[in-house]
């Protein structure tokens, strides 16, 4: 008779870890949180910086907390049109310019879109992009494998990426030495090895941290690493960087050449992206005092 009783608590604590949450009361948390008029964005950043959130609740709250949506969900339908009606006459915009065509990868007709937005069209559609539309094109293309169509990748790639740059501007320069610190104090030997190889001023952390890890980890491990960054942790990236490191050691300590490890680095295996996120996740809540998933 117990175990008759237990079946249907273990199938929904089953289905509840399946879509995200490891709990009922998670659930019903951010239920109630959902329900709110308006949503209140310091309880969404604080719920998704202790819990990780659900996929098929995870694109209205990055749009929320993005502004790609006001917090008041009566105006959502409205502003959602908005949206697409603004989004289709950019891109009208550029067919008329002929700086786009039916040809163009859409991650590229994105990125002119953003420039024709912020007014920094180049004078040329086939030059080559620069580090910075790089950056971007790697974020928007995550973004359109994660969002459900391509109006809502451009405005939620354009407002992460926006928003992080005007808000991090400051803080990713200094990202390198907080990675350097922190290796220290979680694995000195480690450390030492890329200092000696001479590999630790040469890894990839500008483009780690610039594109947030975009085209380095699959979408369904950087999720997790994007929701810290929504709710507001620049400092995750630093943590996600030394997961990678940590959890390739053994690998790299039997590389005695910086040509080597960087090789390896810029192109890292991708089954253990998982324990990467879970480490780095674990990393960030021991040194920064961080919320515990508990």
């Amino acid at each position: 008779m117990a175990m008759a009783e237990d079946n249907p608590r273990n199938f929904r604590s089953h289905y509840y870890k399946k879509v995200g949450f490891h709990g009922v009361d998670e659930k019903r948390s951010l239920e109630i949180l959902l329900k709110d008029e308006p949503l209140d964005l310091e309880k969404l950043c604080t719920f998704s910086q202790r819990f990780p959130i659900p996929t098929i609740y995870r694109i209205l709250i990055w749009k929320v907390l993005l502004g790609v949506l006001p917090p008041h969900q009566a105006a959502h339908e409205a502003v959602s049109q908005q949206r697409a009606e603004q989004h289709q006459d950019v891109l009208h915009a550029l067919r008329s310019m002929r700086l786009t065509g039916d040809g163009a990868p859409d991650t590229h007709t994105m990125l002119r879109m953003l420039q024709l937005e912020n007014g920094c069209l180049p004078r040329r559609s086939d030059q080559p992009p620069e580090e910075e539309e790089g950056d971007f094109i790697a974020v928007v293309s995550t973004m359109s494998e994660i969002a459900e169509n391509e109006v809502d990748a451009y405005w939620l790639a354009k407002c992460f990426f926006t928003q992080f740059n005007n808000k991090y501007v400051d803080s990713l320069p200094h990202l390198p030495k907080s990675l350097e610190h922190y290796l220290g104090v979680e694995d000195g030997r480690l450390l030492q090895h890329l200092r000696s190889t001479g590999a630790l001023p040469r890894l990839p952390c500008s483009r780690w941290f610039s594109r947030c890890f975009a085209g380095t980890l699959p979408n369904k491990s950087l999720e997790r690493v994007w929701d810290k960054i929504m709710s507001g942790s620049c400092k995750i990236l630093v943590f996600v960087a030394m997961g990678i490191l940590l959890t390739f050691k053994m690998t790299l300590m039997t590389m005695n050449k910086a040509d080597s490890i960087v090789q390896f680095l810029e192109k890292i295996p991708q089954e253990n992206t998982d324990v990467i996120v879970t480490k780095a996740i674990e990393l960030w809540q021991k040194h920064t005092g961080a919320p515990v998933h508990t």
